[in-house]
């Protein structure tokens, strides 16, 4: 439901508010990558996971509470439940454990953009779980985006390329399947996309815990480990999607937010410059543009059916 004329001259036009909660949101997403180098210097990985995970689910637990969404969780069904618990499993806690992992092998340079080509990898995964067809227009985008892999992976040597941290190159890549699985599962889940997350969240958060004893038991973390575990669940897996989902809302059209999403990682080179001290390679750059126009080409649709539509990580 749209807001009246009137209702939009007495206060500011709700796609200025979209691109507003937009920006808010893609200024997040350019910060994390620092935010997960910091973190890990700090916290291993599972005890960042728990933080950031927890802060993230009192984020959400506020928020359903404020909209009157509480109740809607008690009548969730059993198979509901166990639906979240799959879902959980793959997202955030498999996911997080392969990403950070390979953000403790790997520049964030290298592993963000890396982690970027989950768009590329779900047309190809949607073939035997969504029955979609491949058309000639996704091998293209599947040959650009992976030639700027070679591009990132290649670490400023391109011609002299010798393969470093083969096994944090993989787990980059590997979080975008991760990725891609979710997203299959979780379109198919039509319940409301904010109780959805927070039951996700609760019960890789007991999976995570579990690890934890099993990995060891618990450590008390550092003042530094306790701020960045509760940024990044803040900023990275909290508010960033409650203000994205606000953004679409109020935009007339995906389309014209949609898009800007992919200014995130170029803004994120420079945190990554001058707070992490990465010196970014020329090589790092071509193989972002190639990897963004590879997305940006498979989701190209035919003249007169609505231009560029990304599909969008939220």
């Amino acid at each position: 439901m749209r807001p009246s004329e009137k209702e939009t001259e007495r206060g500011m036009h709700p796609q200025k508010k979209a691109y507003i909660y937009a920006g808010i949101t893609i200024s997040f997403w350019s910060t994390v990558a620092t935010a997960f180098k910091i973190a890990l210097r700090y916290l291993d990985i599972l005890h960042l996971l728990l933080i950031s995970s927890v802060t993230s689910l009192l984020i959400l637990l506020t928020i359903l509470a404020a909209r009157g969404k509480l109740s809607v969780i008690k009548k969730c069904t059993l198979s509901e439940y166990g639906r979240s618990a799959l879902l959980g499993a793959l997202n955030p806690f498999l996911y997080y454990i392969v990403l950070f992992k390979a953000y403790s092998l790997l520049p964030a340079q290298v592993a963000q953009p890396l982690n970027m080509i989950w768009p590329i990898v779900l047309v190809f995964l949607s073939v035997p779980f969504l029955k979609h067809k491949v058309s000639l227009k996704s091998y293209i985008a599947l040959f650009i985006s992976f030639t700027g892999v070679y591009f990132i992976s290649s670490r400023g040597e391109p011609l002299g390329f010798k393969l470093v941290e083969p096994l944090g190159i993989a787990l980059a890549l590997g979080s975008s399947f991760i990725w891609s699985f979710f997203w299959i599962f979780n379109v198919r889940d039509k319940r409301d996309e904010e109780v959805k997350l927070f039951l996700n969240f609760l019960f890789a958060t007991f999976y995570i815990a579990f690890a934890i004893i099993f990995a060891g038991g618990f450590r008390k973390p550092t003042t530094e480990g306790l701020f960045s575990g509760i940024y990044v669940g803040t900023f990275e897996m909290g508010l960033s999607f409650v203000f994205w989902l606000k953004a679409l809302s109020l935009s007339r059209s995906a389309d014209l937010i949609g898009s800007l999403v992919y200014l995130s990682p170029f803004v994120s080179l420079i945190f990554i410059h001058f707070i992490v001290g990465e010196i970014i390679y020329g090589t790092t750059i071509i193989g972002l543009i190639l990897i963004v126009t590879g997305i940006l080409v498979q989701k190209l649709r035919a003249p007169g059916r609505g231009g560029c539509r990304p599909n969008l990580k939220g």
